[in-house]
């Protein structure tokens, strides 16, 4: 059983160094048009309303924002919005930036024509309930991004993530088939696509399962 103040302060405590990685910080060039180039593909044609769940240091919300999105970014580490904050304020970007829980996030009733998820579905302790709440905050026709996977370095990397992780329902991650099972009842359609044969987004090549799953409601 984890505790979102054990989980907050594992995030907190990460926020200084969690952009060394190339797809968190995305400060190589190649990394970045990369993850550029899948927004782009993944994203409705013209400039929508997104909300970014655990959005981390916002790399990804400023990549949106960037592209002329009007970004909502969410996550429970004050530390990793305010570094998202201040990613947009030095590039000159208007977004909105919330401290609280991804999986229930504390927007009102406000909707969205996309909502983006990355790498945070194994944090959770309820997944589903997270995966209906997003939904329920799309308009109709609107876009679910979920990247994910399931990666061979999950749980062997030393370090303790928070107690009882290990109770978590997807803590290794989750495999594309299992993920699509999962969403199928509550969307209209849903493709995966797999991007562990794309080196450029990791900043380097990958051995485990990396995939977008978007789908539609």
């Amino acid at each position: 059983m984890t505790n979102s103040a054990a989980i907050s302060a594992y995030w907190d405590a990460a926020a200084d160094a969690f952009d060394d990685e190339p797809d968190h910080g995305l400060r190589r060039a190649a990394t970045r048009t990369a993850w550029a180039v899948c927004l782009d593909d993944w994203m409705p044609p013209a400039a929508v309303d997104v909300l970014d769940v655990g959005c981390g240091t916002g790399s990804l919300s400023r990549l949106l924002a960037e592209a002329g999105h009007r970004v909502t970014a969410v996550d429970l580490a004050p530390r990793m919005v305010e570094q998202a904050r201040g990613k947009f304020t030095t590039a000159g970007l208007e977004g909105r930036f919330l401290v609280g829980d991804a999986a229930n996030p504390p927007t009102d009733q406000n909707s969205y024509d996309v909502v983006l998820s990355r790498h945070l579905l194994w944090t959770l302790p309820d997944p589903d309930a997270a995966l209906r709440d997003w939904i329920s905050r799309l308009r109709t026709g609107g876009t679910l991004i979920l990247v994910e996977g399931r990666w061979r370095e999950a749980g062997q990397t030393g370090q303790p993530y928070v107690a009882g992780a290990e109770t978590l329902p997807w803590h290794r991650g989750i495999a594309a088939e299992e993920l699509a099972a999962a969403v199928r009842p509550l969307v209209a359609e849903l493709r995966v696509e797999d991007l562990s044969d794309k080196p450029d987004l990791w900043g380097h090549p990958v051995s485990d399962e990396r995939y977008a799953l978007i789908a539609r409601v």
